[in-house]
């Protein structure tokens, strides 16, 4: 299969001499591994998850994602889904990640598995799903740079609900609250053992830190998307200049927030803590209630911040060039916020892994 070099700078249309193509040259670790991220996903053709599943399960959550472009790039080179149980199922679990990921339980992995998916199939599956709520975040983004996006208002994007068990699937202590707390996380599915991984795949996860964390260990079951994925992450978080890192940091709280995910949310919310010195702004987000108000009592310029990540979280995306506008005229440039979206964008795909992978814990003191 043909791919372009980097499909988001196609669909997007982004004129190679721009300030939006020269923001994006100067986060070139981020724009090769997210076109990484989609080689791999799409050169990928084994029995766990064939290419033409694949394929027809991208286009279809594009299309749930208001991403017409996108579905056409997908749609057009495969058939529709076959009706079958497999099938049906992939279906439904694809649904929950898109629009309501924090509603996932075991039980919805088990389906899969009676419904014939591997485990790393599974992952596979997951993978694909939150990856393209990354891809279709940042193509809505890349458009409003470009002074394409839209126009309407529309309401406030406000907290979502999140978990309110107060025990976990194996009988640890739930987060039933937002916090800084460092929290635990629990895999729903098994992690792959460190000592099934061979020589290289070994030091392909110390590489990375990921040796001995279940939660990379389980996304490990596909080695190659989880390094792409991974190199992806560090070119949008850990670059100089752009976005201050705190509210980078702020922006994946913020995303975490509207989706639910309380263990992302402590990760980032606290780095972001360190790196603002403002505990008690970054407290006051993680405070509001479900349906409340995410930006309310916060600076104008994290105001402007909050409203922009909240908008480009929910499914459709509802980001408008009035929200990237507020964040202009509080200084960020083309390259700020290109950092902004790239943020957000990148934690619809963190937050969908880790709602529908497993879930956090407080660990014991």
């Amino acid at each position: 299969m043909t791919q372009p070099n980097d499909l988001l700078a196609s669909l997007a249309d982004i004129a190679p001499d721009s300030e939006l193509a020269e923001a994006r040259r100067q986060r070139d670790a981020a724009t090769l591994h997210a076109q990484g991220s989609y080689e791999i996903i799409f050169a990928q053709n084994d029995d766990d998850f064939p290419l033409d599943e694949r394929l027809a399960l991208a286009a279809q959550v594009a299309e749930w994602h208001g991403q017409p472009a996108l579905q056409a790039h997908y749609r057009q080179q495969t058939q529709p889904l076959s009706t079958s149980a497999r099938n049906t199922t992939a279906l439904e679990f694809a649904h929950r990640l898109t629009f309501e990921p924090v509603t996932a339980a075991p039980s919805h992995l088990k389906a899969l598995q009676e419904a014939g998916w591997s485990e790393r199939g599974i992952v596979t599956l997951a993978q694909l799903v939150a990856f393209i709520s990354f891809q279709s975040r940042l193509l809505s983004g890349l458009r409003l740079l470009q002074g394409k996006g839209a126009q309407d208002e529309s309401p406030a994007v406000v907290a979502g609900k999140w978990h309110d068990a107060p025990q976990t699937a194996s009988g640890k202590r739930a987060l039933t609250a937002f916090t800084q707390l460092e929290l635990g996380w629990e895999p729903w599915l098994a992690a792959k053992p460190l000592a099934e991984f061979n020589a290289d795949e070994q030091i392909t996860l110390a590489k990375f830190g990921h040796s001995d964390s279940d939660y990379f260990r389980l996304l490990a079951r596909n080695l190659p998307l989880l390094e792409q994925r991974t190199l992806t992450d560090k070119g949008i978080f850990y670059t100089q200049g752009g976005l201050p890192r705190a509210e980078r940091e702020l922006a994946a709280a913020v995303v975490s927030k509207v989706n639910g995910c309380i263990f992302c949310a402590s990760v980032h919310a606290r780095k972001a803590s360190q790196l603002s010195k403002d505990n008690e702004a970054v407290q006051k987000l993680l405070d509001v209630a479900p349906g409340g108000q995410l930006s309310h009592g916060q600076s104008p310029r994290w105001q402007a911040v909050v409203e922009l990540a909240a908008a480009l979280s929910v499914t459709p995306p509802r980001a408008t060039q009035r929200q990237a506008d507020a964040l202009r005229e509080q200084g960020l440039d083309t390259l700020a916020l290109l950092d902004l979206i790239q943020s957000s964008a990148f934690f619809a795909w963190a937050n969908r892994l880790m709602l529908t992978l497993g879930e956090p814990f407080l660990p014991e003191v």
